[in-house]
């Protein structure tokens, strides 16, 4: 009995010796959690073009991988106190991985307005919420004072600012957003710009009031282009194309 004693005790000690890992949790460190997003990565950079479209015929023949990263980023739920950077590339490529598994639920499909209620629908699992495409990015995203957001979240449609062939990480994520910005406001398919004639994506027409709370729209846009924009230019806003962004 003495000796079945001593290597319960001994099992024990030993036990509390070893760290406890869960392979979905975060890694706190003194710059905040890490989260991978590696495996997002490696999806975009296999199934993702240049101009940010979708070979989505060929992704759903590994959906599976997609759902692994979904369940890997349900079970974190980020925290008021985590740095602003983790918090915005966790939920910018939530909503990207989101959007196209939605997308691939329901291929083929022509539009993401095909599809009942796109952006309504709670289905996107986070701890013990569910939450939908538009809680993410109202409720979320665009209440964290960042209206580049608006640059790096896609709807998976032509219009929309392209769907980046990296995923977001908060070490790089100010260089991120400076890229996507710059390109989507530099692209003629989604932004015309002259000194006197600008006509925008219609997306600057929604979010307005997210791009002007501290200079003008123009003023805004100017920060992004080489092109000199006139303060009386004249501003139209082009037809949005909701066909889907396939390669």
């Amino acid at each position: 009995m003495i000796m079945k004693g001593n290597h319960l005790f001994f099992i024990v000690a030993l036990l509390a010796t070893i760290p406890f890992f869960h392979l979905s949790a975060q890694k706190p460190t003194e710059e905040g959690p890490i989260i991978s997003h590696r495996q997002w990565g490696e999806l975009l950079e296999q199934y993702v073009d240049e101009n940010g479209n979708v070979n989505y015929a060929s992704f759903r023949k590994n959906v599976h991988s997609l759902d692994d990263y979904l369940e890997y980023l349900a079970s974190i739920e980020p925290k008021e106190d985590w740095p602003k950077a983790e918090i915005l590339s966790f939920y910018i490529n939530l909503y990207n991985a989101a959007t196209v598994r939605l997308i691939l639920q329901h291929y083929p499909v022509a539009s993401i307005r095909n599809i009942n209620q796109p952006w309504a629908r709670k289905w996107i699992r986070l701890g013990e919420k569910e939450l939908s495409l538009n809680d993410i990015e109202h409720k979320i995203l665009r209440k964290m004072d960042e209206p580049r957001i608006h640059f790096a979240i896609n709807c998976a449609s032509a219009s929309c600012p392209k769907l980046l062939a990296v995923a977001f990480e908060a070490q790089s994520l100010e260089e991120q957003l400076e890229k996507v910005s710059r390109e989507f406001v530099n692209d003629p398919a989604r932004n015309e710009i002259a000194p006197d004639n600008v006509s925008l994506s219609a997306l600057f027409k929604w979010y307005k009031k997210d791009f002007t709370k501290e200079d003008s729209l123009l003023e805004y846009i100017s920060q992004f282009t080489n092109q000199t924009i006139s303060a009386k230019a004249k501003v139209n806003y082009l037809k949005y194309d909701w066909t889907l962004n396939e390669q």
